[in-house]
């Protein structure tokens, strides 16, 4: 079963210091959101988790193996991956190479005919099977995220974070997109999920962290989270707790 532990997690840049004491476990299949202001350390934090930047003090174990000192090339391996806010394709490879990559790169002992066929899987559940002789330049922002969320699934990580993945796309793709990640977890990837689409995260999603000033101010279910004063607060500026967070809007006296 999936374990990530994250354990009294500090990075400081400076004098700025990013991320506070934050301590949380995910185990199991869980879909989780990951919410906060501008500012509040979540890039910070995944950029931590998939071995982008060093914390300078604290720990991350996935799986009982310590991962927060690997090389992002590793931390992949050990099974976390991750998509980012602004896609990173390879634009001038097809849609069909650019799944071929992550298998390749971290050769998870599958033959080539294995890994193209499971490509070739990965195509048709995406629903971008029509478009795997395409080059990554040409697709829309959408197909884009989705040729993200189909290069994770050939990594088969155990745990996944997607940042923004409906940031900029379409409405008719944004459920598309939607539907997939419920499909993903349900067929037993951890999930951490980073976007300013409050309706869709609030639907999506069972359990919510909250960071504010690189402070972990809530962990609960999406209801405990919205009424909670203190995430109010913090989006909002006000403590009040007849505020819903999802909206912005103040109840009616």
């Amino acid at each position: 079963m999936t374990k990530l532990v994250v354990h009294n997690l500090n990075k400081r840049f400076g004098g700025l210091h990013v991320l506070k004491d934050v301590n949380f476990e995910i185990e199991g299949p869980e879909l989780i959101g990951l919410i906060g202001p501008n500012g509040a350390g979540k890039t910070t934090l995944t950029n931590i988790l998939d071995g982008a930047i060093k914390p300078n003090s604290g720990t991350v174990y996935l799986n009982d193996r310590r991962i927060d000192q690997l090389e992002p090339y590793e931390v992949a391996r050990a099974g976390l991956g991750r998509t980012f806010q602004v896609t990173r394709s390879f634009r001038r490879m097809t849609v069909h190479e650019n799944l071929l990559v992550p298998a390749l790169a971290l050769d998870h002992g599958l033959d080539r005919t294995e890994i193209n066929d499971k490509a070739m899987e990965v195509l048709e559940f995406l629903t971008l099977d029509h478009l795997r002789n395409e080059y990554a330049q040409s697709l829309s922002g959408g197909q884009q995220k989705l040729l993200e969320l189909g290069r994770l699934l050939m990594l088969d990580a155990d745990i996944i974070i997607l940042d923004e993945p409906f940031a900029g796309v379409h409405p008719t793709l944004m459920k598309i997109i939607y539907d997939y990640i419920g499909r993903v977890n349900d067929a037993g990837t951890a999930i951490i999920l980073i976007s300013h689409q409050m309706d869709s995260i609030f639907s999506l999603c069972k359990r919510l962290l909250v960071l504010d000033y690189g402070n972990l101010i809530a962990d609960g279910t999406p209801d405990t989270v919205k009424n909670d004063p203190a995430v109010i607060e913090a989006y909002l500026g006000v403590d009040d707790d007849e505020t819903d967070v999802t909206t912005g809007d103040q109840a009616a006296p």
